[in-house]
């Protein structure tokens, strides 16, 4: 049994972390079990996977018709027929990563779907490319929500990146409590965001004209003086950007595991909703930009103007612009919710350390979100909490990861023999068609904007997955894992105790290593210099009086070296008798108080580490606990 809370499977180098598979029997209106207790429903699923495809109706839309506005007026006109494009496309995702709930129960989205039907390295890319839009998406999501209080707040402006960082630490803290915590935490800012964004939508669409217009006065338009004609080109720029909307679709089928069972059902559900909300939100603000003839102008955002033409300038204006910064800077844990269990999946398969894959008592990858908290809080370092610098490094990677899992799902149902498959493959195709085009056109119009440097990553990335890889291939050769080992057999024994004093340590080590070994010798280092010599006399004497019945064996030392001794003794030792194990057992001091460890003198670990490093001696620390 474990002493500490992480499970015991996938622990060792060659048992990777096991993944939770398979479907349990549905149980109804049973009660969960104690495990299930730290999984999600299919409400708080919403809550913890969507905050980031929620939270993008904040900025989808403006970036549409921002890039609508290059043609005027008449190019703001195609802001819906666009829109309606990207909720076809959203239909599509949806629809596709449904199957891939069903197909792939252990989680993994577009990793597990790629890695089976477009091969290892291909799976790579795409795990890639979802681990990078991971970590791009919380510190995105993070500045934005903070540049949004900041622009309500401007003397706050000068601290953004501390403020940044403790909204971090605060959506950090709260997934280390586990996934179903997080939801708890969040469910109620998702509500009111949700039901705001409805009702300002129904209000609009009641509406003949804008209620205020107050918001936007005073700011100047943001539309091109100089008016382009509406050319596809100009129209794939609008939905490659208003595509940033579907970031985080992918979230509930890479982690399926944290739902309660039936968890494909659930995840299905929760990826049906959130499809569904998601689109009658962005067409229903897309008409309303169309209604009420709304134009970008700078310092205002096109949602604001939306809540202001809908609802007028009043409390329910303020409601909706609360509860879009809370959503933005909370959307971050769609990311907390998905790569955890998506670096477990590459440690289950060796591409990442094992740590990856293990889980604390709450079903929480720790290390996972902890990694994730550090890498992000670097971005935000490095970004200075600016939010325009992360943005155009933003929603590539996801791009990727669609299409690679629509050509992926595609190949799946070639090999599918069930009824409707030429149908479902057609969709596939069709989105993997759409994705492609936006992750080209997004790559190539932002390329100079710093989406180099996704492009630049990505293979990194790869590789590094790869050295991870042939690092667990080379200890698994040495293990001989997958073959019979030979018989265990009986080796003499020979155990060594360092010791400087007597003491009850020093009785209580060398009772357990007369219970271990066929052999004990106490070992003491000794100095040529006058206190050494006086201190090894000392020790001497004791010992004879002591009569413990185990010989001490005095091991000089010329300079002040107390780890090299011992390890030259070890190697004579292991020379002179090849078929002996040798053990050092090192007693330590085990204090009441976190603090006291500052006062001891860390010679057991000067010693265990030259050990460690120079000899194949089994090292054994004996702690000898301290009460208060």
């Amino acid at each position: 049994m474990l002493a500490n809370s992480e499970h015991a499977a996938g622990a060792g180098v060659g048992a990777p972390p096991a993944v939770a598979g398979g479907e349990p029997p549905d149980t109804g209106a049973a009660r969960p079990s104690a495990e299930d207790r730290h999984r999600l429903t299919a409400t708080q699923g919403l809550a913890a996977l969507s905050l980031d495809a929620m939270a993008s109706v904040a900025y989808g839309p403006e970036a549409i018709v921002l890039v609508l506005a290059a043609a005027g007026a008449h190019g703001l006109g195609f802001t819906l027929p666009v829109t309606l494009a990207i909720a076809a496309l959203l239909a599509v995702l949806v629809a596709s990563y449904r199957q891939v709930i069903a197909a792939f129960p252990d989680g993994g989205g577009s990793y597990a779907v790629a890695k089976r039907h477009l091969g290892r390295r291909t799976g790579l890319v795409t795990a890639a490319s979802l681990v990078l839009d991971y970590v791009l998406n919380v510190a995105v999501s993070v500045t934005a929500g903070v540049a949004a209080l900041t622009s309500a707040f401007p003397s706050l402006h000068e601290h953004r990146l501390w403020i940044c960082l403790g909204v971090l630490a605060l959506v950090t803290g709260v997934n280390l409590r586990g996934i179903v915590d997080s939801a708890r935490a969040f469910l109620l800012p998702t509500a009111v965001f949700v039901g705001s964004i409805l009702t300002m939508i129904v209000a609009g669409l009641l509406r003949d004209a804008p209620a205020s217009t107050e918001a936007a006065a005073g700011h100047a338009s943001a539309l091109s003086g100089d008016a382009t004609a509406v050319g596809a080109l100009l129209l794939l720029k609008a939905f490659a950007a208003g595509c940033s909307a579907l970031t985080g679709v992918e979230a509930v089928a890479n982690a399926v595991p944290a739902f309660r069972a039936p968890a494909t059902r659930r995840a299905q559900r929760t990826e049906v909703a959130l499809g569904a909300l998601l689109g009658v939100m962005l067409i229903g603000l897309s008409v309303l930009i169309g209604r009420f003839h709304l134009q970008p102008v700078e310092g205002v955002t096109v949602l604001a103007q939306i809540a202001d033409a809908s609802l007028g300038h009043n409390g329910a204006f303020y409601v909706v612009q609360f509860a879009t910064v809370v959503l933005l800077a909370l959307a971050a844990n769609t990311s907390f919710g998905g790569l955890p269990v998506l670096m477990g999946l590459l440690a289950r398969d060796n591409y990442l350390p094992h740590v990856f894959g293990l889980k604390a008592d709450r079903q929480v990858h720790r290390h996972g979100v902890l990694a994730l908290a550090a890498v992000s809080a670097l971005l935000l370092v490095f970004s200075g909490g600016d939010v325009n610098t992360l943005v155009p490094l933003f929603a590539i990677g996801v791009f990727v990861g669609f299409t690679l899992c629509q050509v992926g799902m595609v190949r799946h149902w070639r090999q599918d023999r069930s009824a409707g498959r030429r149908g479902k493959a057609l969709l596939n195709g069709f989105g993997a068609v759409l994705t492609g085009v936006s992750a080209v056109v997004v790559t190539a119009t932002k390329f100079t904007e710093g989406a180099w440097l996704i492009v630049v990553a990505l293979p990194l990335l790869v590789a590094a997955f790869e050295a991870v890889h042939r690092a667990y291939g080379r200890i698994g050769e040495r293990l001989e894992l997958g073959r019979v080992p030979e018989a265990p057999r009986r080796c003499r024994s020979l155990v060594l105790v360092p010791v400087s004093s007597l003491s009850r340590l020093t009785s209580k080590a060398l009772t357990a290593a007369v219970s271990l070994g066929d052999e004990v010798l106490a070992v003491t280092v000794t100095h040529p210099d006058a206190e050494g010599r006086r201190a090894a006399e000392s020790l001497r004497r004791d010992w004879e009086l002591w009569r413990p019945g185990v010989d001490l064996v005095e091991l000089p030392a010329p300079t002040r070296s107390l780890g090299r001794p011992i390890v030259e003794l070890v190697r004579e030792l292991s020379g002179r008798h090849p078929d002996t194990r040798v053990t050092v057992l090192i007693p330590e001091v085990e204090p009441a108080r976190l603090w006291q460890r500052l006062l001891q003198n860390q010679r057991g670990a000067v010693v265990a580490h030259a050990v460690r490093r120079d000899t194949d001696a089994v090292i054994c620390r004996l702690r000898f606990r301290i009460g208060a």
